[in-house]
């Protein structure tokens, strides 16, 4: 008989106590029936979003929510690698904790890597079937421009890079973010180049990404050049 797969779910968090909470009960709902575990990386966030991790622990118990937070924000890249090292699963699930990745997307995510044995499930807009609700013109504008640069000078057989909703199978997923060098937002596009560099088995699920409910966006001008940059650092990657 074949062992029965166990998922970590990991959750970096900067300021999210509205959505925290929200999510995890969604992710109970879609995942009742399989063994996970929730992993949140809270980044010492200054309106309390430790203390509501904590509490849900409380209610939920220590099995299922793992706390490992930090002493400050260093980074979404980091704490994927600082969540990974306490994952007890044979597959990491990283998504968004403000509602833009719904949890119900999981199921799906994990009946598609079970068809093909895929190293990586990601989730896709641009998809048929996928998609985006509630952004802006400017946004969306950024999002389509951000895709078509990266299809452009990357040319990467999925459809959406910069996606950051995505199944990995655990010993993939240690492999390739301990090989990142990109910063911020950008390493989530450095993980699809170098499993692709890798000749890794990825497979699509369209998703409907939703802009967050409550909170601000942590995406800035910044991060705009930092992805401009990476994008052509990645052109060149070995």
């Amino acid at each position: 008989m074949s062992k029965i797969p166990f998922y970590s779910i990991l959750l970096p968090t900067y300021n999210e106590r509205e959505n925290l909470p929200i999510v995890v009960a969604l992710i109970e709902e879609y995942l009742n029936d399989k063994p996970h575990e929730i992993i949140i990386i809270d980044d010492n966030s200054p309106d309390g979003t430790q203390q509501v991790a904590v509490e849900l622990q409380h209610q939920l118990g220590p099995e299922r929510i793992i706390l490992r937070p930090r002493s400050g924000k260093l980074g979404l890249g980091s704490a994927y690698v600082h969540g990974s090292k306490f994952a007890r699963g044979d597959f990491i699930i990283i998504m968004d904790v403000d509602l833009s990745h719904h949890p119900r997307y999981i199921p799906s995510f994990i009946e598609k890597q079970r068809e093909g044995d895929y190293d990586i499930v990601t989730g896709s807009r641009y998809l048929p079937g996928g998609g985006v609700a509630g952004w802006n013109l400017k946004r969306k504008i950024i999002s389509c421009g951000a895709n078509y640069l990266t299809q452009l000078l990357l040319r990467p057989p999925i459809s959406d890079v910069t996606g950051s909703f995505r199944l990995y199978r655990k010993s993939i997923f240690d492999q390739l973010i301990n090989a990142c060098t990109s910063k911020g937002y950008v390493f989530q596009m450095e993980m699809i180049v170098r499993a692709v560099k890798a000749k890794l088995r990825i497979a699509q699920v369209p998703i409907i990404f939703v802009d967050r409910l409550y909170g601000e966006s942590k995406l800035g001008g910044q991060e705009v050049v930092l992805f401009a940059k990476g994008v052509l650092q990645l052109t060149f990657l070995d």
